[in-house]
């Protein structure tokens, strides 16, 4: 069959495709270079499968190439290689291409150069270099391609391979922006996405989504939630957590209901726009209190919440916001348990922008909210409630959908909930690695060095900033939803259409979700070039502002 009619490039992303993956695996890995075993289903399931994206070329519906892209470390190739950094070019951003593979009487050479022209578009803001192990039936073409070999030989007899990367320069040279002869190509290049909801999600859990919904009576749902349950705990460092369908806004109505059978007062810390609305969630339930309010982006100071607590020495709780998502202030959690327990205070937590995002220790915490859609990875639309002890039976004072007695009494799921968005979240807790607290944390140093070097002015103090948050307080030359929509049109979502920004001229860039180091670059060159050309520097910059290098490469979740 010749491939002259109307080829189409993209992600995979429907169940035939990926059955058709593994057809195309076990063809090429197994029965054409024997790299596998043989197995009667003829079908071949990477091992990496729930990790990788595939880009694949399709005539119609049959899958005639494919090739999948990697980010997670260890790389295949790090288990063949020792020190597999050491022979790769300095200051990348890498990924690993994997199953590049094209039906044998398609091989005339537009699918393999349409396939490294979706590549280039995927990887444009993502990656810029890419390591493969490539057959050594086919070094031509690879070297045709653009590709670089290094390294000794890997695999076994009858299917050795040689290390090879490409970088994106090469991959550009070789391949224009043009669609290829005899196809198109359907690859959208997607947004780079730096806001704090919904947030970019990787293929692995988009894939856990994608499943068939399960009855949430059923076994299987009963186990995972549970084992959700577990994990979500074991994250926050908590007794228990409770999971509903909704947003943060919904976790902290449960809050604010629990707090409303305390029948005590109790007091609410506010520097910013969601600790303005802890203080509406109270008033909704009639709850008695007091309000500490300081500036928005400024920090609490414990002196200043003890004098609070001096002038309504009767308030029984405390409620606050761990990292405030308007301005990026994260409120000093150990500090706030402290002061709680010297005052015989109940502690309750907005964590709805810190899970994920920062490490979090619930211990000794009353309530705290989070929901799926941010800093975990995840699709909106589950709201959590951790809490440190069991709950007062209130049938007739609460509403069913936020009593959450009637959620713990009735094993966690007293209602409907969307096997779909657990399977997600789970799929998201799969990928969770301590040392992303440590990556996101050194990437948001980089930026705001950078972003204070071009002029920027970032809101708030740098010592009590969440690295997940940086808030950026335009001069009166730029306008925060001009500059918002024309980084928009030119493929980077920021936040900028809330209210509360908008009113201030403020621009958020939100290092939430599955976050490439490549991406970030451009965003920052494009804001440099608006701020070279429109915003006047001082003459001397303090040494604070001075630009310093990118992390070497990234290790990508």
């Amino acid at each position: 069959m010749k491939t002259t009619g109307s080829l189409t490039y993209k992600i995979a992303d429907e169940e035939w495709q990926f059955e058709a993956i593994h057809r195309l695996n076990y063809r090429t890995f197994v029965e054409e270079i024997p790299q596998h075993d043989e197995n009667p289903e003829r079908r071949l399931v990477d091992k990496f499968h729930d990790e990788n994206t595939y880009l694949i070329c399709l005539l119609g519906q049959r899958l005639l190439g494919m090739v999948a892209v990697r980010s997670r470390r260890p790389f295949s190739l790090d288990q063949k290689l020792e020190n597999l950094d050491s022979y790769l070019p300095p200051a990348r951003s890498v990924c690993e291409l994997r199953l590049l593979a094209v039906a044998p009487d398609a091989r005339a050479g537009v699918v393999c150069h349409g396939l490294m022209g979706a590549l280039r578009d995927y990887c444009r803001r993502r990656h810029d270099l890419g390591v493969i192990s490539g057959t050594v039936r086919q070094l031509k073409l690879y070297r045709h391609l653009g590709f670089q070999p290094f390294g000794p030989l890997v695999g076994r007899a009858g299917a050795k391979f040689q290390p090879m990367y490409v970088t994106l320069e090469a991959v550009q040279s070789r391949l224009p922006n043009r669609k290829p002869a005899g196809g198109k190509i359907a690859v959208r290049r997607p947004s780079a996405n730096f806001l704090p909801g919904p947030v970019a999600i990787s293929a692995h859990v988009q894939r856990a989504f994608a499943e068939r919904p399960r009855s949430h009576r059923g076994a299987s749902f009963v186990a995972d939630f549970k084992d959700t349950q577990r994990r979500l705990c074991e994250l926050a460092n908590a007794n228990h957590v409770e999971i509903l369908m909704g947003s943060g806004t919904l976790a902290n109505d449960a809050i604010a209901a629990q707090l409303s059978l305390l029948a005590a007062p109790g007091l609410i810390l506010s520097n910013g726009e969601f600790g303005a609305r802890l203080v509406d969630h109270a008033h909704r339930f009639q709850l008695r209190f007091s309000v500490h309010e300081i500036d928005w982006g400024e920090a609490f100071h414990p002196r200043d919440i003890v004098a609070a607590i001096a002038r309504n020495p009767r308030s029984r709780w405390l409620w606050a916001v761990h990292c405030e998502t308007s301005t990026g202030v994260l409120n000093e959690l150990a500090m706030l348990k402290k002061v709680c327990a010297v005052h015989d205070m109940r502690l309750a937590l907005d964590c709805v922008s810190s899970i994920g995002a920062v490490p979090l220790d619930l211990a000794g915490v009353f309530l705290a909210s989070a929901s799926s859609g941010k800093a975990l990875g995840s699709f909106p639309g589950l709201a959590m409630v951790f809490h440190e002890s069991d709950f007062a039976a209130a049938p007739n004072h609460l509403p069913r959908a936020l009593d959450l007695d009637y959620y713990a009494c009735n094993d966690g799921i007293p209602f409907t909930l969307s096997s779909n968005l657990l399977d997600a979240l789970s799929a998201a807790l799969d990928r969770y690695d301590p040392n992303d607290y440590t990556r996101v944390a050194t990437l948001a140093a980089w930026l705001r060095a950078e972003l204070r070097d071009m002029g920027a002015i970032i809101v708030g103090d740098n010592e009590n900033l969440s690295p997940a948050v940086t808030t950026i307080a335009l001069p009166a030359n730029l306008n925060s939803r001009i500059l918002g929509a024309e980084l928009e049109d030119a493929g980077y979502l920021l936040s900028y259409r809330s209210g509360y920004l908008a009113q201030r001229n403020w621009l958020q860039i939100c290092l939430m979700g599955e976050i490439f180091e490549a991406e970030l670059r451009a965003l920052v060159d494009a804001l440099r070039r608006v701020f070279t050309a429109t915003v006047t520097r001082p003459a001397s910059a303090p040494a604070a502002w001075r630009s310093s290098p990118l992390p070497a490469r990234e290790e990508a979740r």
